[in-house]
């Protein structure tokens, strides 16, 4: 069980009567504090928004400690007034020792004492295991995408539909005969969503789903060579030549974000059904959900635990989520709730998504995130508001094309793959039939379009897609992202394991890491998200 030890926010009065010291004079007014909580709201920049966080950011009472109207001072002054500045020296010395013993003097305080050290590779060892006959060093040109399995692919709707056939465009909410008593089958996903990932479960759906022995070994040597990344404080880097590797794989990115490199490099383990109570790397994972709570900030709206942007945010809530749903971990509940109750208060209250900053006009990309922090919330039996879930709905309505079959970034004129991706999927966790006209035609569009040669961030969202319709789209689809993944893993010296691929935008900023993460959770798709529009047992959840 993970515990956590709250640090208790002590004020200015409080080291003064511990150390004896007199009141302070009317001439030099203390901040008072009635009571404070052991996790105080950190300042706000605006009213009801948090300030992010610097990394040489001090404490309230230390601020307070450094402004005092010592300025001038007289060449003759009392006994009482000396013993007085005299124990104000001392006090000043102690919050600049708390000052420079880290950078949170709040928040949630977790100490992590490793029973067993993360393996390590020495210099040059491959990840792959002897026998693994797959290519070597770089990845597969771009065309090994299209020659890896011919499909056709025809531009029709899916299942055989055409593109005359009458729809419910107009009316979302009718169920056709296909998708007949579908919010019962919804509902009953939301408790059991995670079931696969139990390794009871998880052969007959890879065998089931379009999986195969190739893809799965291709999933261990992923998660062999994230855990040969993680950095010794438990933490990834997306420039993971911070880490033990020390450049001996290429291609590290170059986004600063510590928090979203750890939940990213964690997700792969908690879908592939790794905790920190079961499974081949407990202490990895361990130690990574330490390092993430060490970061976690407690504020009036809960718990903020991003360093750059709502990115970290939504990435930790659904580790947090996921990690306590499988486990039931209750020193997880406070922190997983508190992520959650941070990205409800963070949503724009008028538009009703997500962007960098709490309350800001939403974009597509980040909201994708939060909303699947929100219904790993639901999974996990959280607290999540209906008003947020129905506010997402109402700015998926202001960036959608086409009745819905096309997405945009912040409006639907700039909509492209990955956006249209990442709204059809949250159409699909918010109530969308299968039967419903945009989403169909959003389907075929992705069948048309096919995976993408390097853009895993619309690979990622679009497979999932894909699998929770099924059916022929789902199975042409697999064949090609699959096959294709297996086919560019690298397979030589330290980068044995891991994928790159050079796209400008998110491939490049997060670098071998990031390519390697969204990989394996790709490959992971047939377990670690039970289909939708699939019936389930409520008995199978965890």
């Amino acid at each position: 069980m993970l515990e956590f030890a709250p640090i208790r926010w002590r004020s200015v009065s409080t080291v003064r009567n511990m150390l004896d010291l007199p009141a302070m004079s009317s001439e030099s007014p203390e901040p008072t504090k009635a009571s404070a909580p052991p996790l105080p709201p950190p300042k706000m920049s605006a009213p009801g928004m948090s300030r992010p966080r610097q990394a040489d950011q001090g404490t309230p009472e230390e601020t307070a400690a450094t402004k005092g109207p010592f300025w001038r001072l007289d060449r003759e002054m009392n006994s009482y007034f000396a013993s007085f500045l005299v124990h104000f020296v001392l006090l000043i010395a102690l919050a600049l020792a708390a000052k420079t013993s880290g950078p949170r003097a709040v928040g949630v305080d977790l100490i992590a004492t490793p029973s067993v050290p993360i393996p390590s590779f020495e210099s040059g060892s491959p990840i792959h295991q002897a026998g693994d006959d797959r290519t070597n060093g770089e990845p597969l040109a771009a065309a090994a995408l299209s020659s890896a399995v011919t499909v056709d692919i025809s531009p029709d709707l899916p299942d055989g539909s055409s593109t005359s056939e009458p729809l419910d465009d107009h009316n979302r909410g009718t169920p056709t005969d296909d998708t007949a008593n579908f919010m019962a089958t919804m509902n009953t996903p939301m408790s059991s969503m995670l079931m696969g990932r139990r390794p009871g479960a998880r052969p007959g759906l890879v065998a089931g789903d379009g999986g195969t022995d190739e893809s799965e070994r291709a999933v261990r040597f992923a998660l062999r060579w994230l855990m040969a990344h993680q950095r010794e404080d438990g933490s990834w880097n997306f420039n993971h030549h911070k880490s033990r590797c020390q450049g001996q794989c290429r291609h590290p990115g170059s986004e600063a974000s510590t928090v979203a490199a750890t939940a990213l490099a964690l997700l792969p383990f908690l879908g592939a059904g790794h905790t920190h109570e079961e499974g081949e790397y407990q202490e990895a994972v361990r130690q990574g959900l330490y390092y993430l709570g060490q970061r976690a900030l407690a504020t009036e709206h809960g718990y903020d635990l991003r360093e750059r942007t709502m990115y970290d945010q939504g990435l930790v809530g659904i580790v947090l989520c996921e990690a306590y749903a499988m486990t039931g971990d209750a020193g997880l509940r406070g922190l997983a709730q508190g992520a959650i109750d941070f990205i409800v208060h963070a949503q724009d209250p008028e538009g009703g998504g997500w962007r960098y900053e709490p309350g800001f006009p939403g974009d597509t990309t980040v909201t994708g995130w939060q909303l699947m922090a929100l219904k790993s919330g639901q999974i996990a039996k959280l607290s999540v508001p209906s008003p947020t879930l129905a506010m997402t709905e109402r700015f998926l309505d202001h960036v959608e094309f086409d009745s819905g079959a096309q997405y945009g970034y912040m409006e639907p004129k700039l909509r492209g793959q990955a956006t249209t991706s990442i709204g059809l999927l949250c159409r699909m966790y918010t109530g969308w039939q299968r039967g419903h006209a945009g989403l169909r035609r959003g389907v075929a569009l992705l069948n048309k379009w096919g995976p993408s040669e390097n853009d895993m961030y619309y690979n990622y969202y679009a497979t999932q897609v894909m699998h929770h319709w099924e059916g022929d789209a789902w199975e042409k689809w697999n064949v090609k992202m699959r096959d294709y993944l297996v086919a560019t893993q690298a397979t030589d010296g330290h980068e044995s394991g891991s994928w790159y691929f050079p796209e400008p935008k998110y491939g490049d900023q997060g670098g071998r890491l990031y390519n390697t993460a969204m990989a394996a959770m790709i490959l992971e798709v047939y377990y670690r998200h039970m289909p939708l529009y699939r019936q389930v047992p409520l008995e199978d959840s965890f």
